[in-house]
């Protein structure tokens, strides 16, 4: 029997809906023991989608509510590693299995709640966390994208369960974190709000910066504040609204009709493949080239290739000579072209034709699975891998009810786990991680461990390959928490520099494709010869267990929305895509899933002393997303989830409403018509035709506030509450820096101001608080250096002395600093 990464670890898997099963199902993906405890009678949510996610697990039915069926959930958590619950606060431990006695039992558990809200949140706690109401009250529904704004469009309903897809993310890195730790610190209890995990999802559309120079604005940004300046509204059409995109940020209509997504901004070689690729090479001849690390003012021009966005007197010409070029051929034949020319794009898909997709099918994104109840079934891949896994892309269906009845004696005759040391401290107390990634998804594997407290060196070229839009504004996030060296990894010093960081480094991260990889020296094996316990962390587009057509093809976020559906669902149609969110959307969780990867690869390590290659993509961060959409099978129903801009809900029990002071969510998707019995207002309604109950409710609610009907409901499984924004959310629970570290532990939301930052300005960030554990410590980073601010440390540090320093400077091998400001105006 082949090892996997996890096969000695065992999970009770608790969950119900969508969150908690996943953090099983990644768990089980990657090897692990997972037993499903189930209700008398089965699941409760009887879904294909279920079924998928219960993949690679066995079945156990319990009563809880008994003393015979809590006593058989003890005695397996007393043999367990790891239980996963997401019910609501206090629901365990009214049933006899809270973390206390959990831990009582087998003070080497790692035990992970997934809650709606945080339970100590006296305002939010015992709110029914519902997906979408989770996602209405922290701000996912308003303000969601320019594109909306600039349409008047608002709130935008979704049916993507964001918040499930970030909080397993969080939920299954920090259990595998807290199980390669526990040698040293003993079990813990883990919580991670969805909502929390959310707000962090999300974190790119929250940043506010003190007097954000309008060089980094878009064109749909400059509309917007145009609009608001003149008091005009926002009505764009759609058609309209696309001249306002930046030439090579946009969709463009192939000679099939088919949509080609274009993201090929801010790295100076990629919108010159673009125009290469596209026969318009002619267009580059009089584009000048000069330092976009300097102020604006000083520029010869108001654009380069190198910088985003697009200038005024350019945009328009540009545009209109890549939409004439792209009308000459077919999507799949541009895509084949692009992708041998690296130059990132794809074509619009929807989920069902990613589904099908021969690259999805080829590299293992998509599996084929034999299921018992829907035959032959098409489900969402792996969301995180390690390299060597020979299975990894090979899947066992989900389990029929109470399948492991039969061997259940059996594992109650072993021995209870050892109790293990109680050390304090963090769960990466010692790591060192050597980050060599730019952007947003790369940098925030790095970011994301710094707050567990591993030691984070951020290597960047002496000359930077990108602008101050993507390496600067991004990076105020994404390079919290490490320090910072610039390097020249082509020159002979630099090459020194790197080998000597390497030889001290126990992970490296890089995003970047197999062939960027072997072209850096940094395959598995070159390492693996440099030091067997090494761990490398890589991210790409559209990797995969195993190699397909689009492997080695670039990518970013938006890409991965589009080749996997995302767009295509979220606009509404073919014809209309639109990207999710403003930033990050999948970028972010991509980042995420890497942590998970990376926390299957130092679990295996501390287990048999070997490192290997830690692995996620954006596309199976596409495909997470949209989990509880993501297969296919003969029979299916038809994929028409809520989608478009004109989409307020699912059904008239699971939607958005006006009240009198403004738009809330009204979810009671298990009562149905049984809520509106226990309103007075609204009882005359129940028994109501559904076809005509949505403009009813729509006129009842909008009589009175959000909160009398919150209260109306109140003691229910229903829930009302007010649409949140995500600035809103930020601004509730925003701690300044220069007033010391904030407790992030109590309240669902927590931003920091970073009011004494080195780039002279404040910015609102998101804080580290979506993984709280109960005894391991959290550390809330500092603001992200000014790159190379600490080039003279690190190398002072690798036994440089100054004389080799200044040499290694001057000769350009390395560097201090990109520009004279922080953020260049």
């Amino acid at each position: 029997m082949n090892e996997r990464p996890l096969s000695h670890i065992r999970v009770l898997d608790f969950g119900h809906y969508l969150a908690g099963p996943l953090v099983g199902m990644m768990l089980a993906d990657l090897g692990a023991e997972v037993i499903r405890i189930d209700p008398p009678g089965g699941p409760r949510w009887q879904d294909p989608a279920f079924d998928m996610l219960s993949r690679g697990k066995r079945a156990l039915s319990l009563d809880l509510k008994t003393d015979g069926g809590r006593q058989t959930a003890l005695n397996l958590a007393a043999r367990s590693d790891v239980v996963i619950d997401n019910f609501r606060p206090g629901v365990m431990t009214r049933l006899g299995l809270g973390p206390q006695t959990l831990q009582d039992i087998n003070p080497a558990l790692v035990s992970l709640s997934l809650p709606g809200f945080a339970s100590t949140d006296p305002e939010l706690r015992d709110i029914p966390a519902w997906e979408a109401v989770i996602a209405a009250r922290t701000g996912q529904f308003t303000d969601m994208g320019l594109n909306r704004r600039l349409m008047g469009i608002n709130p935008s309903f979704t049916p993507l369960g964001l918040a499930s897809a970030y909080g397993a993310a969080f939920g299954a890195m920090s259990v595998l974190f807290a199980l390669q730790a526990r040698t040293r610190m003993g079990g813990d209890h883990i919580e991670v709000p969805l909502a929390s995990a959310l707000f962090e999802g999300l974190a790119y559309n929250s940043e506010q910066i003190e007097d954000y120079p309008d060089r980094y604005k878009s064109p749909r940004e400059h509309e917007l504040e145009r609009r608001a300046r003149l008091g005009l509204p926002n009505n764009l059409s759609f058609a309209a609204l696309s001249e306002f995109l930046d030439p090579f940020y946009r969709t463009y209509t192939c000679a099939d009709g088919r949509g080609f997504y274009v993201v090929a901004c801010s790295i100076v070689s990629h919108p010159r493949r673009v125009l290469e690729v596209l026969g318009l090479k002619d267009l580059l001849d009089d584009l000048p080239d000069f330092d976009v690390y300097r102020d604006q003012c000083d520029w010869p021009s108001d654009w380069a290739l190198r910088s985003y966005p697009v200038g005024r007197q350019d945009r328009v010409r540009i545009s209109e000579a890549m939409k004439a070029a792209f009308l000459t051929r077919p999507a799949h034949e541009w895509e084949a072209l692009f992708g041998a020319a690296k130059a990132p794009a794809t074509a619009q898909r929807s989920t069902r034709e990613w589904l099908s997709d021969p690259h999805a099918l080829q590299s293992g994104l998509v599996l084929d699975v034999d299921d018992p109840r829907h035959g032959h079934m098409r489900q969402m891949g792996n969301v995180a891998w390690l390299s060597d896994d020979d299975l990894a892309a090979s899947k066992n269906p989900g389990p029929l009810p109470d399948d492991l009845a039969p061997s259940l004696a059996d594992i109650l005759q072993e021995a209870p786990r050892q109790r293990h040391d109680r050390q304090d401290g963090t769960w990466l107390d010692g790591l060192k991680v050597l980050d060599l990634t730019n952007v947003i998804a790369g940098p925030t594997v790095g970011a994301t461990i710094a707050r567990f407290g591993a030691d984070v060196t951020l290597v960047q070229p002496v000359s930077p390959s990108v602008d101050p839009w993507n390496a600067v504004v991004f990076g105020l996030q994404a390079q919290r928490g490490k320090k910072s060296i610039l390097l020249d990894l082509k020159s002979d010093g630099g090459q020194q520099a790197l080998r000597q960081l390497l030889s001290q480094a126990d992970v490296v991260t890089l995003n970047g494709t197999d062939e960027q990889c072997r072209a850096l020296g940094l395959t598995g094996e070159r390492l693996a010869d440099l030091n067997p316990r090494l761990i490398l962390v890589q991210l790409d587009a559209f990797g995969a267990p195993r190699r397909g057509p689009k492997s080695d093809h670039l990518g970013y976020d938006d890409l991965a929305q589009a080749a996997t559906g995302v767009m295509t669902r979220f606009g509404g149609g073919a014809g209309t895509p639109e990207e999710h969110a403003h930033f990050g959307t999948i970028d972010v969780l991509a980042g995420f899933c890497a942590c998970v990867a990376l926390g299957a690869a130092l679990e295996r390590l501390r287990k048999t002393g070997k490192g290997g290659v830690a692995r996620a993509s954006l596309a199976s961060a596409g495909e997470l997303i949209q989990a509880q959409f993501m297969y296919d099978f003969e029979g299916r129903g038809p994929f028409d989830e809520p989608s478009g801009r004109e989409a307020r809900g699912w059904g008239p029990f699971y939607r958005c409403y006006e009240a009198a002071d403004g738009w809330m969510f009204f979810a009671a998707p298990t009562l149905g018509q049984t809520v509106l019995r226990h309103v007075p207002e609204l009882a005359d309604l129940a028994g109501s035709d559904e076809a005509g109950l949505e403009t009813a409710l729509a006129e009842r609610f909008a009589v009175q506030p959000s909160s009398h009907w919150a209260q109306r409901i109140s003691g229910t499984s229903a829930a009302v509450v007010p649409l949140g924004s995500l600035h809103a959310t930020r601004d509730v629970n925003l701690y300044l820096e220069s007033k010391g570290a904030p407790d992030i532990r109590v309240n669902t939301f927590s931003a920091v101001r970073h009011d004494l930052h080195p780039m002279g300005r404040w910015v609102d960030l998101v804080a580290p608080n979506a993984v709280r554990p109960e005894r391991a410590g959290i550390t809330i980073p500092g603001p992200a250096p000014k790159y190379g601010a600490h080039t003279r440390e690190i190398l002072a540090g690798l036994g440089f002395d100054d004389q080799e320093i200044d040499a290694l400077i001057a000769t350009g091998h390395a560097g201090e600093f990109w520009s004279e400001r922080y953020l260049p105006e």
